[in-house]
């Protein structure tokens, strides 16, 4: 009777009008309440990652001290973190494929959060450097992770967009924040405590995903893994990579540079030609035949050396010139942050009705704009004048640029390819500030004091250039929007596995 009286219940419930209506509307926003939950856990993962690295950068001279590092070798603690990084990318984007995405999200978790341990009682450089690259490591596997959970999830055109936007926030103003609390936490704590604050983030982010990140369904597939293809563009990219990174000191015309950026380049030739033969590649690289990937990786590029090469002269402008400290150098960051996230925001919703091609190219020429209002810096200058216009513009056009990037490069990825493409799309965002660094450092390096205003000046009118060219550039090699579109509203549905 008891069963009775229950099912007659249900039967009640279901026939009172509207009841259908009031339970689809409940689904959908525990849909929607879910989706922004993991969208946001994701956000803080990939935060974390970026704060890291412009944070460390602040902390450099007390670690200098702290340990005794001297001048020369100061660098590998940025080195021995993008070494592994940038040249573990491809191949933890094409794990996320095969092993399944949770895990490998999980593993790049966990070993972030214990080298920052070990980078945080570091009592040498030697511990040091070698817990930046377990940092590296975890990076290079956490970061493809995330985004290929955010596009196995969000698969519909506007709710993609908005989230790659979201993605493309981080990725920009996060490195801009990353500035101001890596001052804060050195000048009130002490540069330990830029590694420390990853431990309890990345434990709270961990125990949310294992609630919130689906879980992966099929089991590890190591036998698809390309090993030959995966060593062969590690070496091949981190052999740029460190060529890149050391130019500014070695030169850009010595043996070691030139040397290790042509065995770079020559292997990763080799690694396409290998890619083309063989059964479970670790990169399709047909896909780059494709105007949105292979465009928009070339994209990623240039807005990512614009990107961080303006972060590195800002820096040098503010502290060499103005004679700012740490904390003020952050806090003059945070306008070009909030810009940056205006632009993010306003770019996810018009990429949905105009396509990549058009937010880009203009998205550059704003960018270009505020590299030219920046390239007057004086040196009896001041951050309201040479620094906060140029700043302001410069950040709503990167940002306009960074999510359309991310969407041109991610769209139309098949189920089995998210993680390739995720991990494409980080490699052109770590290579691309590289050789942003690299160039536009060694114009202005050389010179301190008041002198050192007009090198800066020289860079970042090459700033300027650099993303004039890459607006130029994107109107011939990227899709138009009848063609794109298309793509991004038919976006494939596609499993958590």
């Amino acid at each position: 009777m008891h069963g009775h009286r229950n099912a007659a219940h249900a039967h009640q419930a279901h026939d009172r009008p509207g009841h259908g209506a009031e339970a689809r509307d409940a689904a959908s926003v525990a849909t929607h309440s879910h989706l922004k939950r993991l969208l946001g856990l994701l956000a803080i993962a990939q935060l974390m990652v970026i704060l890291d690295i412009s944070a460390v950068n602040v902390a450099l001279p007390d670690m200098a001290t702290s340990l005794g590092i001297s001048g020369a070798d100061i660098g590998w603690t940025i080195t021995s973190y993008s070494l592994v990084f940038g040249s573990l990318l491809l191949l933890g984007g094409r794990l996320a494929d095969l092993v399944g995405r949770r895990r490998m999200f999980l593993t790049g978790l966990g070993i972030f959060a214990a080298a920052s341990l070990a980078a945080a009682s570091a009592s040498s450089e030697g511990t040091l450097f070698a817990a930046r690259a377990a940092q590296g490591l975890g990076a290079a596997l956490l970061s493809p992770a995330a985004l290929s959970i955010i596009m196995a999830t969000f698969t519909e055109g506007h709710a993609r967009a908005r989230a790659l936007g979201v993605w493309g926030a981080v990725g920009g103003a996060g490195a801009a924040v990353g500035v101001l609390l890596g001052g804060v936490l050195t000048s009130a704590i002490g540069w330990q405590a830029i590694f420390l604050i990853n431990v309890p983030v990345g434990l709270a982010v961990a125990i949310a995903a294992l609630r919130v990140v689906p879980s992966d369904v099929a089991a590890p597939r190591w036998s698809g893994l390309d090993l030959s293809g995966a060593l062969l563009a590690t070496a091949s990219l981190g052999a740029l990579v460190f060529a890149l990174s050391q130019a500014s000191s070695a030169g850009w015309d010595s043996l070691q540079t030139l040397g290790l950026s042509a065995l770079g380049l020559a292997g990763l030739a080799a690694f396409a030609i290998v890619e083309l033969h063989t059964k479970h590649p670790l990169v399709r690289v047909q896909r780059l035949t494709d105007r949105a990937v292979g465009g928009g990786f070339l994209m990623m590029l240039a807005v990512s050396a614009v990107l961080f090469g303006s972060f590195l002269l800002v820096s040098i402008y503010m502290q060499n010139v103005l004679g700012t400290g740490a904390l003020g150098t952050g806090l003059a960051f945070v306008p070009f942050a909030i810009a940056l996230a205006a632009g993010v925001h306003v770019a996810s919703h018009v990429v949905t009705q105009a396509g990549v091609r058009i937010p880009m190219v203009s998205g550059f020429a704003v960018a270009a704009g505020g590299m030219l209002l920046l390239s007057g810096v004086d040196a009896g200058g001041s951050y309201l004048s040479d620094v906060l216009p140029g700043m302001l513009v410069a950040g709503l056009g990167l940002g306009f640029v960074l999510v359309s990037v991310s969407i041109s490069i991610m769209t139309g990825a098949h189920e089995d390819e998210t993680g390739m493409h995720s991990g494409l799309n980080t490699t052109g965002h770590e290579i691309g500030g590289s050789i942003g660094i690299a160039v536009l450092a060694t114009i202005a390096a050389g010179t301190v004091g008041q002198g050192a205003a007009g090198a800066i000046g020289d860079a970042f009118l090459v700033a300027a250039a650099i993303a004039g060219s890459a607006g130029l550039i994107a109107l011939v090699v990227l899709p138009s929007a009848a063609t794109f579109l298309p793509m991004l509203r038919l976006a494939p549905r596609v499993a958590i596995h």
